[in-house]
């Protein structure tokens, strides 16, 4: 998981196990063990207190003395071996097994024991039994039940002593009345705290889902979120947020000082100055990294209400990576700018068609040599004209062309070879091209012509900063089991990072006289075939020695080897 739920979360450590809500089970197991407790507390004290009777002389009954003992060894046993089990809402055997051997026992007693002792209240004991583990049926029946033998045993006493007074009658009477309030009373309570313990736990097992998906979202942020107390402890941070603080934290405790780096200094005066204002700050700040170079962000802070009496407010730091959004507004405003180009170079389209060909016209009447040289200035700024205005026709034509459209492609090596050579052809002047030619006639997911426009692109682009060193341009074509690449390379210089960093832009290049299309048509057409082109700097042999330049790699996906085709040397 992200990190241990139980000790680092977002919302603080979890409950402490004694808090918990626990489920109806614990808590019909802990109420059931309760009254086995109860019931052996009080078999304990009649044994020990009849044992004293007896020793002292002021009983002699045997019968009440081993009754005691009976009771305190049942007790025993079913405080250690009856497992908790719903009383129901009938009479049944449960019922009889616990309850009603109190009943039997503690009538037993009161009729034993006769006028000395008074042992009604013990009653109360299984009354609570069945009005809590049991239905209002069953305790309103328990207390009927003690109410009978109770005013049963009252009946009797007076027939015997054939006396005439009610007020024993009367005694027991009220003392019914009692039990039946107390069923009544203890099992409406015990049915509220039911349904209480009840919905606690569907609002705690809510509570914990709700925990869970806000961590869950907060981790997969993208914008850095931290939590910072008064002691500058980050007590939790995101990925994105330990990502932007450059440092391996993963690997560290989840809580961390801030002061611990001192590239991070902004964020920890940030964090200070909102603690101690109580107000929320905002700044654009740069963190400083050996690795990474500086970052530049947006940091955004919110005060949370403390966790508990006596502490502090809690910092809420919000980081958001400054690249991310500068690159979405580059791609919304690049996007517009291909709107609007497309649009307007379809407008220059048929204006700069008549005017090349009323150029043209007029070039084929003049004579004089100055008027020629305008006409061909004319001719040339057309031409140029023409082609930004087919570059970015050629943009749309590639971003809108479906992927059934891709060709398949046989015999990558030579294809590339015959288009160097064509190209080669077309620039007599240029330097040495290298082959490395495969045997097989490799087959990849390519269009031929596209494959040609990528190529001479590419290829141009390394004569405009190649030196003149024979070997200055180099060309190879390598293979694996899945792949094959093909790299343009050149020794010309390492690029400035400003220009390195919008490379495959649109309308991005360092040269005046160039429309930025090129490489950005490229890559837009070796992605719709599923390929890729990366630039990076690398050392090759040139002239027996090897040498650093720029090399532009080009990535097809090849067919499956049933489709490659042998061919003779």
């Amino acid at each position: 998981m992200r990190h241990d739920a139980a000790e680092h979360s977002w919302f603080g450590p979890s409950l402490p196990q004694s808090l918990k809500v626990a489920d109806g089970a614990g808590d019909f197991k802990r109420l059931w063990q309760a009254f086995m407790t109860a019931r052996l507390v009080l078999g304990t004290v009649l044994a020990l207190m009849q044992t004293a009777l007896y020793l002292s002389g002021s009983t002699h009954s045997e019968a009440i003395l081993a009754l005691c003992f009976a009771y305190f060894a049942g007790t025993v046993a079913t405080r250690l071996f009856l497992r908790p089990r719903p009383l129901g809402g009938a009479f049944t055997r449960s019922w009889g097994g616990l309850i009603g051997i109190d009943v039997l026992v503690f009538s037993a007693l009161q009729w034993l024991q006769g006028g000395n002792l008074n042992y009604a209240p013990l009653f109360a004991l299984p009354v609570l039994v069945a009005s809590v583990l049991g239905s209002l049926r069953l305790a309103l029946g328990t207390a009927a039940g003690v109410t009978m033998i109770l005013l049963a045993g009252a009946a009797w006493a007076q027939l015997q002593s054939e006396l005439g007074g009610t007020a024993s009658l009367v005694q027991i009477g009220v003392s019914g009345l009692g039990y039946f309030a107390i069923a009544f009373l203890a099992n409406q309570l015990a049915t509220r705290l039911a349904n209480e313990g009840r919905r606690a736990r569907q609002s705690q097992v809510a509570a914990n889902i709700q925990r869970e998906v806000n961590e869950l979202v907060i981790d997969a942020l993208p914008e850095g979120v931290m939590i910072v107390d008064h002691g500058d402890i980050v007590r939790a941070a995101n990925p994105a947020a330990r990502a932007m603080l450059g440092t391996d934290l993963h690997r560290q405790a989840h809580a961390f000082d801030l002061k611990a780096e001192h590239a991070w200094q902004p964020l920890l005066a940030l964090a200070r100055l909102s603690l101690r204002s109580g107000g929320n700050q905002e700044a654009e700040v740069s963190l400083s990294s050996e690795s990474s170079g500086p970052l530049k962000m947006l940091a955004r802070t919110r005060l949370a209400a403390p966790q508990g009496i006596g502490e502090d407010s809690l910092c809420v730091l919000f980081l958001q990576d400054q690249r991310q959004a500068e690159a979405r507004l580059r791609t919304e405003k690049m996007a517009s700018m291909g709107r609007m180009s497309t649009a307007v170079a379809h407008e220059i389209r048929n204006p700069l068609a008549a005017i090349s060909q009323a150029n043209a016209l007029l070039a084929e009447e003049l004579t004089d040599p100055a008027q020629l040289r305008l006409t061909g200035m004319v001719s040339q700024n057309a031409l140029r004209l023409e082609k930004i205005v087919d570059d970015i026709l050629n943009v749309a034509r590639a971003r809108v062309a479906s992927h059934a459209e891709n060709g398949t492609l046989f015999g990558l090596s030579e294809s590339v070879q015959h288009i160097t050579r064509e190209w080669a052809g077309q620039h007599p002047k240029t330097a040495l091209i290298l082959m490395d030619v495969d045997p097989l006639a490799h087959a990849v997911r390519f269009d031929l012509e596209h494959l040609r426009q990528v190529l001479i692109n590419l290829l141009d682009n390394a004569l405009r900063y190649a030196s003149a060193s024979p070997e200055a341009v180099q060309i190879a074509v390598r293979y694996s089991q899945e792949q094959a690449w093909v790299s343009v390379w050149s020794d010309g210089a390492r690029m400035d990072q400003t220009v390195e960093r919008h490379l495959f832009e649109p309308f991005f290049s360092s040269e005046s006289r160039s429309s930025g299309m090129g490489l950005y048509i490229a890559r837009e057409l070796c992605e719709r075939h599923g390929g890729t082109l990366t630039y990076q700097r690398t050392m090759r042999l040139r002239e027996g020695r090897k040498m650093e330049g720029n090399e532009f790699l080009l990535a097809l996906q090849l067919l499956p080897s049933a489709a490659q085709i042998d061919v003779a040397p």
